[in-house]
């Protein structure tokens, strides 16, 4: 197992009630929550750097939107 180190992160109220609610309705600890979500940001930063797209698809009628992230 790689070595952990402790990190200290400031979050507002808003933010907080946010992972916590993540991590209760997904069964993870913050913490887990906060790893797979780093986990999916570097994914969809290393496809869109080497040039690829991602969209989500809305419903029936199968609208699309693209995802815009600030590089």
């Amino acid at each position: 197992m790689a070595d952990k180190r402790t990190m200290t992160l400031n979050l507002t109220e808003q933010e907080m009630k946010v992972l916590e609610q993540l991590a209760e309705s997904k069964e993870l600890t913050k913490t887990g929550v906060l790893r797979q979500a780093l986990r999916l940001y570097q994914l969809v930063s290393f496809r869109l750097d080497m040039g690829e797209k991602l969209y989500f698809e809305n419903g029936p009628e199968k609208t699309k939107s693209e995802l815009a992230m600030l590089t």
